[in-house]
């Protein structure tokens, strides 16, 4: 009997629209036949993989689909509103929207260590979700962006191997919510995630948009998170994801972001001494994360947004290039 969790051998590989399309259909059949007319719930971050679970699943069983965005503040300017807008203006989503955004960043207050500051966001997420999921009558299911990758760290894990990194999604959720799985992309490598995106109508710019991180702005906004640090960080890289795009880098460069520590310099401004922190910019290609090369930006691009980001975002007034290649750093600061 074939293993569920282990892609078959014969299983094509997903490259064109056809084949998507095929692999829509086939997985439509199968969520009707798993789920009747039960209702599922998802978690849905606004990343491509949990926005084509939750496209696919919309297509396969409409409005008994119950998706919940949790915003813990430490999203990308404006991302929040857009994941709504296209989900329920686009899609007709069954969607809840949670604005945590207190809750979260209240318990991180003078959290300075990187895992602790990972380990607060990602058990204070699956603590909103349980409370929002409790909230919600006669659900059977959760629906996971869980992907084949994952299954794989998952099986070296199980070998006593060291995982790259560990995958949660939506796991360990406390045991008075009992779901039985749905994971219609759990086969597919990241690749064939977005050619299914595409063929199911979702955006390009979603569909491709670069890796973040799980804990967001949090692993970016170094050192204890202070409200007003990370209201500067989120607007300079909006500044410089805006200017990626006008430039013709935003599909060059498989990740690029803005990154500001906790420390302050003197600057000046209006002819008086102004103290403010910088912000600092990597920017990095990769085929599989594990080692990484520097993206060469023109220096009269970066002239530019230098002069957005120190004239536009109050608070700061450097801006530095972060120029080191995986190794011997890492692709996030922390």
């Amino acid at each position: 009997m074939q293993n569920n969790n282990v892609r078959p051998e014969t299983m094509e590989r997903i490259t064109t629209k056809a084949l998507a399309d095929a692999f829509i259909e086939e997985q439509i059949k199968e969520v009707r036949a798993q789920v009747g007319d039960k209702k599922v719930l998802l978690a849905l971050s606004g990343g491509v993989d949990s926005s084509v679970v939750a496209a696919l699943l919309i297509k396969a069983i409409g409005r008994q689909l119950i998706c919940v965005h949790v915003n813990h503040g430490l999203m990308r300017k404006d991302e929040s509103e857009n994941v709504i807008k296209l989900f329920e203006d686009g899609f007709d989503a069954n969607l809840v929207y949670v604005d945590a955004t207190d809750r979260f960043l209240d318990l991180l207050a003078g959290v300075s260590d990187p895992e602790k500051k990972r380990k607060i966001i990602g058990s204070e997420f699956i603590n909103v979700f349980a409370d929002e999921a409790r909230k919600l009558e006669d659900v059977d299911y959760l629906a996971q962006g869980t992907i084949y990758p994952d299954i794989l760290e998952s099986f070296k894990q199980a070998e006593g191997k060291k995982a790259v990194k560990s995958h949660y999604n939506v796991g360990g959720l406390p045991e008075d919510l009992k779901f039985e799985l749905v994971e219609p992309i759990k086969l597919l490598f990241k690749d064939e995630v977005r050619v299914v995106g595409e063929a199911l109508g979702l955006p390009h710019e979603m569909v491709y948009r670069q890796p973040f991180p799980g804990p967001g702005l949090g692993v970016r906004c170094l050192g204890a998170i202070t409200r007003d640090r990370l209201h500067a960080l989120r607007e300079a890289d909006a500044i410089l994801r805006e200017e990626f795009a006008k430039n013709g880098l935003a599909g060059k460069v498989w990740q690029y972001f803005v990154v500001i520590p906790d420390i302050k310099s003197v600057g000046v401004k209006d002819e008086s001494r102004y103290e403010g922190w910088p912000a600092i910019i990597r920017a990095v290609n990769t085929t599989d994360a594990m080692s990484a090369t520097i993206e060469e930006i023109p220096y009269s691009l970066l002239h530019h947004i230098t002069y957005r980001i120190t004239h536009e975002v109050e608070g700061l007034n450097r801006v530095l290039l972060d120029l080191t290649p995986k190794p011997i750093g890492t692709i996030e600061w922390e």
